[in-house]
């Protein structure tokens, strides 16, 4: 183990950054119930629609949680550059722009997220906004590190070579994958507490990866990573303690973005960011699965969210329903793959074609059954911690597979 990880300048800091979330976390769970009201009367609010009364519900309560995250942020400043400071020593303004640059990335989403949440913008805008809200994180990724070399599997490397330089494609892909941070838990959504829960799922998971690497060479890097995520869980705690069933508040898709861009901004300035998709596994399915609906190949109502049976009070698979002859070439192989492979519960009579959307939300209701919405929350949180579990067998027994060198 290496010498620097009894140190006070790596525990110090850290402690300081879990103190102040323990104090955020109490003050965003007493603020966010005094402040529905308002939000209700700025008709910032909506229907669950998986309710059997029609009872309005404040939304966008992301951004309560975003701002109170940048104030524990901008307290905690200091602290990381204060023994520079008291020591006289050289300042690592390097380190000083990485910070304020992440938050910079992390307020833009916070804005953009709200203006979606009010403006209800379109899925072109909402593409465009994270790419645009990574060119801070890049310039400073380029400015600092500038590393584009990723190592080859051993599988591979005698067609590659032990490493490969992609040069401004590996920028493409950390700008894709922001964007994608951003959508993927937006898509999965529609039950009470599961963007919160999955957020909080992948953010233990990676403080606990961070941990597991404060005694590399790269502690700072991991180090770094717990002072974005500490505050994070600690906010996302309090909404979730008001948004898991039956929800009092939405955190709409300011907290999508929110949480994706903290995300993609520990990635990619800690310089893990393929690590961090590996606690996306089930989002990583759940868009693939959710490609030809997407991209409008197969019919996509505006709601994909499970429906309510109101006689059982259960939640069974949403559906889409479309005329066979209105389905183009493409349509009908994409049907026809997820019928044979039995992902998907399709039927046809009269030329009308009847199948569950696809996500991985209906996908357990098909295969499960109807369930209650509390119940089907908490398989699909299950899913995501056995997800997180399948992320660290990959990044560490099965890495020394495939590769000489732990990233």
């Amino acid at each position: 183990m290496a010498g620097h990880y009894y140190t006070p300048e790596v525990w110090i800091p850290i402690f300081i950054n879990v103190s102040l979330s323990l104090v955020f976390y109490i003050i965003t769970s007493r603020l966010i119930p005094k402040l529905a009201g308002m939000f209700i009367n700025a008709r910032i609010c909506g229907i669950d629609l998986n309710k059997h009364q029609s009872v309005q519900v404040p939304e966008a309560f992301g951004v309560v949680a975003g701002c109170m995250y940048l104030i524990v942020m901008f307290l905690f400043i200091p602290v990381p550059f204060g023994s520079a400071v008291l020591q006289n020593s050289a300042f690592p303004y390097h380190e000083l722009a990485k910070l304020v640059t992440a938050l910079l990335s992390i307020c833009c989403m916070i804005l953009l997220g709200f203006a979606d949440d009010v403006l209800n913008l379109k899925w072109r805008h909402k593409l465009l906004l994270p790419t645009v809200a990574t060119l801070p994180l890049l310039m400073v990724y380029y400015v600092i590190s500038n590393s584009t070399i990723i190592i080859v599997p051993k599988p591979l490397r005698y067609l590659f070579g032990f490493s490969v330089d992609l040069g401004v494609l590996y920028y493409v892909y950390m700008s894709l994958l922001a964007v994608f941070c951003t959508n993927a838990i937006n898509i999965l959504a529609g039950v009470n507490g599961l963007e919160a829960g999955q957020s909080l799922v992948i953010a233990a998971s990676i403080v606990l990866f961070n941990f597991c690497e404060l005694s590399s060479d790269l502690w700072r890097t991991h180090q770094f990573s717990i002072f974005f995520l500490a505050p994070f869980i600690a906010v996302t705690l309090a909404l979730l303690k008001h948004n898991w069933y039956p929800a009092k508040i939405f955190v709409g898709d300011t907290y999508c973005y929110f949480a994706g861009m903290t995300f993609a901004v520990v990635g990619i300035l800690g310089i893990f960011s393929k690590t961090v998709l590996l606690f996306f596994i089930p989002q990583v399915i759940n868009f693939l699965y959710s490609v030809p609906q997407l991209f409008h190949i197969i019919p996509c109502p505006r709601h994909r969210m499970p429906r309510l049976n109101r006689d059982s009070g259960m939640l069974e698979a949403s559906e889409f329903k479309c005329d066979e002859s209105s389905l183009s070439p493409l349509g009908k192989l994409c049907l026809n793959v997820v019928e044979k492979l039995n992902l998907a519960r399709v039927t046809r009579k009269d030329g009308t074609i009847v199948g569950n959307n696809l996500t991985i939300i209906n996908f357990v209701l098909v295969k499960v059954g109807p369930l209650h919405e509390a119940h089907l929350s908490a398989v699909l949180m299950t899913i995501q911690i056995l997800c997180s579990g399948m992320a660290f067998l990959i990044r560490y027994p099965l890495a020394s597979i495939f590769y000489d060198v732990p990233r």
